[in-house]
């Protein structure tokens, strides 16, 4: 059977690299890519096409901040395959982010800097708000979206001749000092990105042990600093064209500076050629770049505490209880 590859998040950034480093790597794959609206996902394939014009490039239209786009994308799924083998969760938001320049500075005289610029820890804020179903937009598009989306996929995933895959994107962001069980939305919070960051590596740990008898594994990557759409939006354009050639210097200390959306794919590329029975449930695969510009993958051991996990995962169920029971027509 040809391999049913779903990519959220595809239209730009490491979910388009990903997509055309995917066909390079097996053309055979039936490649499904979703985007947030039907042009952005027509123009994605249109895109993909130009350098794989043999390729089976799908489309399905999906906002993750949207659980009624979630629930009808997930019944349009289940309708069209009989399997998923991978699904990459790589769609997410970082709204209105804000660079602490006086933390930036503090770093700096601390000897902390560089520690700072590769994890923002201290560095990065943001603003969240409510989205249309009254959850956090940050959460809900970021972690709890996908969630429900592999929920509702479970009789494609759950079950195959071969085992099925869910690769989540993280981040080197993902902080235990940003999360909190008793606000697990970052409600009250400024760093919404980097608590959505950790409830997915939480989830995915939770996942493993629930779902591999079944044949279902995740696994979880940091794709490194990458350029993209969102990272531009933190400072203004002419402020990156200075600081590009240093970021290009900070590469020789900081492996993780990936920096194009090509090397940041690196780690989801690498778990696509790998046994999943093979690997660390409790690893977390960086994208790596050289100063020379090696690409290169380096597993991680999570920063998670499995009870804290348990619990979290609880809450998720309780959560998914709430929300869907307005939108029992678009379940089966």
């Amino acid at each position: 059977m040809e391999r049913v590859v779903l990519v959220t998040g595809a239209s730009s950034g490491v979910g388009l690299a990903l997509c055309r480093r995917l066909l390079e790597e097996d053309g055979r794959i039936h490649l499904c890519i979703a985007c947030r609206n039907s042009q952005k996902s027509e123009a994605t394939r249109d895109l993909i096409l130009e350098t794989h014009p043999a390729a089976q490039v799908s489309t399905v239209e999906v906002d993750l901040g949207s659980l009624a786009s979630v629930l009808r994308v997930a019944r349009e799924l289940r309708c069209r395959f009989q399997h998923l083998d991978f699904v990459y969760l790589n769609a997410g938001i970082m709204p209105n982010p804000h660079v602490n320049f006086k933390a930036l500075w503090h770093g700096l005289r601390t000897g902390k800097l560089l520690h700072m610029l590769t994890t923002a820890e201290g560095v990065m804020t943001q603003t969240d708000r409510l989205n249309g179903d009254g959850l956090q937009e940050v959460f809900a598009t970021n972690l709890f979206g996908h969630f429900i989306l592999v929920r509702q996929l479970e009789s494609l995933l759950c079950g195959n001749e071969k085992p099925s895959r869910l690769i989540w994107t993280s981040s080197s962001n993902a902080r235990e000092s940003a999360f909190s069980l008793s606000d697990y939305q970052h409600a009250k919070g400024q760093e919404s990105y980097s608590s959505s960051k950790y409830a997915t590596d939480l989830t995915s740990v939770v996942l493993n042990r629930k779902f591999n008898k079944q044949g279902l594994y995740s696994s979880v990557v940091c794709p490194g600093l990458v350029m993209s759409n969102m990272t531009y939006r933190i400072l203004p354009v002419f402020l990156w064209k200075l600081l590009m050639p240093i970021m290009w210097l900070i590469r020789f200390f900081a492996r993780t500076y990936t920096l194009t959306p090509y090397n940041g794919a690196e780690a989801h590329v690498w778990l696509f050629k790998q046994k999943p029975e093979h690997l660390d449930a409790l690893v977390k695969y960086h994208s790596c770049t050289s100063g020379l510009g090696k690409n290169y993958v380096e597993p991680r051991k999570f920063d998670v505490d499995e009870e804290t996990a348990e619990k979290f995962y609880g809450k998720l169920l309780e959560l998914e209880k709430q929300t869907l029971e307005k939108y029992s027509d678009l379940l089966d």
